[in-house]
């Protein structure tokens, strides 16, 4: 078996190697408003759920050059942010608003997305998502770095405060996968649909 070191190997190699081998990552698009009021939007796959006591989540934000993007930003400041499950029928527009825009300018206008006013926190949401979680932040971690460098990535806990969810894909506190269509994240420029759907029951 092939052995490395991941000290040994550049960021861009590492990077690749996790996103080949980690796969496949659910998707979640953000949105986070800046202390100027300009509403930002952007897709990241380094993302999970941390607890459902309260229910929480997180998400990685990398950085580029060492510099803080917009995302991680606006959520420390504002400590308020929202998180949409990327599905089939919005990737296309979700994938756009990755494009690099100055801070000043939305992705949600670039990328032809509706705004929608959330009830427990400042930031709006998508209209066209299928679901929808308003999220206060429990802590922001400034992870990474090696020799002497700064911060790598920006880690952010989020308390989901409040669920939006299309009557569509919820049955009695299940969603209905199909129905959500999710879209996951694979290397590169490769996404992934659901497949085939097996059971497998747990051992008592």
């Amino acid at each position: 078996m092939l052995s490395i070191n991941p000290k040994e190997i550049s960021e861009r190699e590492n990077d690749t190697l996790l996103t080949c081998m980690i796969i496949p990552r659910p998707i979640a698009f953000v949105t986070t408003m800046s202390t100027e009021g300009v509403v930002n939007g952007a897709p990241f796959s380094y993302f999970n759920i941390v607890s459902a006591n309260p229910p929480m989540l997180l998400i990685s934000v990398q950085r580029k050059d060492g510099r803080m993007k917009d995302t991680a930003r606006n959520i420390y400041n504002t400590q308020e942010f929202v998180v949409h499950v990327a599905d089939h029928e919005n990737i296309e527009k979700f994938n756009l608003a990755s494009a690099n825009l100055p801070s000043d300018k939305s992705e949600l206008e670039y990328a032809k997305l509706t705004p929608v006013e959330s009830e427990m926190v400042s930031v709006p949401g998508v209209e066209e998502a299928k679901v929808r979680l308003e999220c206060k932040l429990v802590k922001g971690i400034p992870l990474g770095g090696i020799n002497g460098e700064g911060p790598s990535c920006d880690l952010f806990i989020g308390e989901i405060v409040l669920v939006h969810l299309d009557e569509k894909i919820y049955d009695h506190s299940y969603i209905k996968t199909r129905e959500l269509n999710p879209i996951s994240r694979l290397a590169g420029p490769k996404y992934a649909t659901i497949g085939n759907i097996f059971l497998i029951e747990r051992p008592k």
